[in-house]
């Protein structure tokens, strides 16, 4: 399995991120030296896919895959690209604040301590649906890993169409989000643009 090991806030200061959007609250003091040069329209393009690919920690080839579904599904086919993976169990973990940080979510999925609707499930990209209940294993609740996870992503906003029992470690998800529910500094139109050459 690939994974994607580039320094964090490396890669969020050459795709012009805020590491805020993958749950780091360091900021890097650099400032990237684009010497002046202007972005053509391609390069524009490209770093929109690599800023959805980085921050969602998809690959390639799953990630134009998730392109093809969503272009052969009725509506806009960008919001269906982000919609998509908006619902990806890893994300709605760490959206739920069950993960410090994304790759943090990602992990703890990897390790088999959910459960979807009752049933163990340890696939990352996992699509939740509206009505699916997702909870810490019971063996893992009282884990000294979840209580610190909790202590520091407390105060985290958790967004309306998702519904978290922080006390039991549990969380529903109410409804599939829209793009207006899913806040981060994408702009998919560039994304459909690229792919659609």
């Amino acid at each position: 399995m690939a994974v994607d090991k580039t320094p964090v806030l490396k890669r969020c200061r050459a795709l012009d991120l805020d590491p805020v959007f993958l749950g780091y609250d360091k900021k890097s003091r650099r400032k990237p030296n684009r010497g002046g040069r202007k972005k053509s329209e391609y390069g524009l393009q490209l770093r929109e896919k690599q800023k959805a690919k980085f921050i969602y920690g998809v690959m390639e080839k799953p990630f134009r895959n998730y392109y093809k579904k969503a272009d052969r599904k009725k509506g806009m086919t960008g919001e269906n690209l982000m919609i998509m993976l908006e619902s990806r169990l890893d994300n709605v973990v760490f959206r739920m604040g069950f993960g410090r940080t994304r790759k943090e979510a990602r992990q703890v999925v990897d390790h088999k301590m959910f459960l979807v609707n009752g049933k163990p499930v340890n696939i990352p990209s996992y699509s939740v649906k509206a009505g699916d209940v997702i909870e810490v294993r019971e063996k893992s609740k009282n884990l000294q890993r979840f209580k610190e996870i909790m202590d520091v992503t407390g105060g985290r906003i958790v967004p309306e169409w998702l519904d978290v029992d922080a006390e039991n470690l549990k969380g529903t998800v109410k409804e599939m989000p829209t793009r207006d529910q899913i806040d981060v500094p994408v702009d998919e139109m560039l994304i459909v643009e690229l792919y659609s050459k």
